[in-house]
């Protein structure tokens, strides 16, 4: 299985309005974007990288593969 990309707070939100979710709300470091039914909740720390645990829900949630992102 090929490595996940290393993101930021800042690629990983481009890649959700890509994706078409919206910025609902917003609660302390976490932003919350919805698309449907489909909810993603990312924390927002500038300049730290995501734990690849989030970046892994990132694209299941999005159902892209991670070729499309850069």
């Amino acid at each position: 299985m090929p490595k996940l990309p290393r993101l930021t707070a800042v690629e990983a939100e481009k890649f959700l309005l890509q994706a078409g979710f919206k910025l609902v709300r917003s609660k302390g470091s976490h932003r919350i974007y919805m698309k449907e039914n489909k909810r993603f909740v990312l924390p927002f720390h500038s300049g730290k990288i995501l734990h690849p645990k989030i970046v892994k829900q990132l694209f299941e949630i999005v159902g892209e593969g991670k070729e499309n992102l850069i």
